[in-house]
């Protein structure tokens, strides 16, 4: 009795989880580039300078609900894509730039695992407002907009005893008597289907609560248990790849529950929701992010062409960069790394 999975409904093959919005991936083929179900495009800045890793290289940028994406006029091949949670800062510094000369540039601190990247882009266009508040504001709509993507435990999502919606969440269903089986006895609550998530939360304590997007789901099937049959949600392992049991009486309410969870699944996957609510202008509305003060950076004529990821790294981490150029410490007596301004080697030792 196993309901669809929601990443085969998607893909019509293997199971494969949506990465669009949490990598950073460099060079990547055309098909790539393309938006999945669900992704549009909001917003296409043209041309725009990869003023970090292809100075004099104008592009295409392009903002969609889960991204950034850049792909080079001249080299097709050359491009850039970088999810949305993977950024961690943006700011606008001066950049020399071999198109535009001396100019504000967007810079972009982002995170991969344990890897830091560093992109700065300048905008040759006239548009107001420009790409720093632009993205500024599609961050900040992304992530008020987690609940329609991330598994929530213990979350506040109830108003007055009844659930709370997002914006544009349709409440389908409410099962009163569901029983979430992951203690010895039982928990009784009630359980909620929606257009974007299956929501459960206990009658005596309402902030003992689980919220799961359907995006998350990777199975939904009634299976055997110790308290009988019972509604089993399986989430994906980038949600923790939790093992769900709901005990729904009688048996045929289970059934029905099962059937209509199993249909918005595949009603999501047809169209998914990701919750990003965008506003072209909404830049034009929010602070915009004031140019940081200091000297310009000078970009160096590029030498051969070098490895796409070290070309981003932070710090210059294996990309040739300053900041791995040695100097004496007098402290130590040995030649050593330099430390970031207004760090300094006493400081640094004192930490270990």
């Amino acid at each position: 009795m196993d309901g669809p999975s929601l990443a085969e409904a998607l893909f019509c093959k293997k199971a494969e989880e949506v990465w669009q919005d949490r990598e950073v991936r460099f060079d990547v083929a055309a098909a790539q580039l393309q938006c999945r179900r669900g992704e549009e495009v909001l917003d296409t800045f043209e041309p725009v300078e990869d003023t970090k890793g292809n100075n004099g290289d104008g592009g295409r940028l392009t903002l969609t609900h889960l991204r950034l994406m850049w792909r080079s006029t001249k080299q097709a091949r050359t491009s850039i894509s970088m999810g949305l949670d993977a950024i961690s800062s943006i700011a606008v510094r001066p950049v020399s730039s071999r198109l535009k000369g001396n100019a504000d540039a967007l810079y972009i601190m982002a995170r991969q695992n344990q890897q830091r990247f560093e992109f700065i882009f300048t905008d040759l266009t006239d548009r107001q407002p420009g790409l720093a508040a632009g993205l500024q504001a599609l961050v900040a709509a992304y992530e008020a907009s987690r609940p329609y993507r991330e598994l929530r435990l213990r979350g506040a999502l109830l108003v007055d005893k009844e659930l709370k919606l997002l914006p544009r969440e349709v409440a389908y269903s409410r099962v009163d008597g569901v029983s979430n089986l992951s203690s010895e006895t039982g928990n009784l609550g009630a359980l909620y289907l929606t257009n974007v998530r299956m929501v459960w939360h206990s009658k005596m304590a309402a902030s003992f609560n689980v919220s799961i997007p359907y995006l998350q789901i990777k199975h939904v099937r009634i299976a055997d248990s110790k308290f009988g049959l019972a509604l089993v949600v399986e989430t994906s392992a980038a949600s923790g790849g939790y093992v769900l049991g709901f005990r729904v009486d009688p048996k045929e309410t289970l059934e029905y529950v099962h059937k209509e969870m199993s249909s918005l699944l595949q009603a999501y996957a047809n169209c998914p929701l990701f919750g990003v609510e965008y506003d072209v202008n909404a830049g034009a509305e929010s602070q915009a992010v004031k140019p940081l003060e200091g000297d310009a950076d000078v970009l160096e004529p590029e030498g051969a062409k070098a490895d796409a990821w070290a070309a981003y790294y932070a710090d210059g981490a294996s990309g040739g960069g300053a900041g791995c150029e040695p100097v004496f410490s007098a402290e130590l007596g040995l030649a050593v790394e330099a430390p970031r301004d207004g760090a300094s080697i006493q400081q640094l030792w004192s930490i270990l």
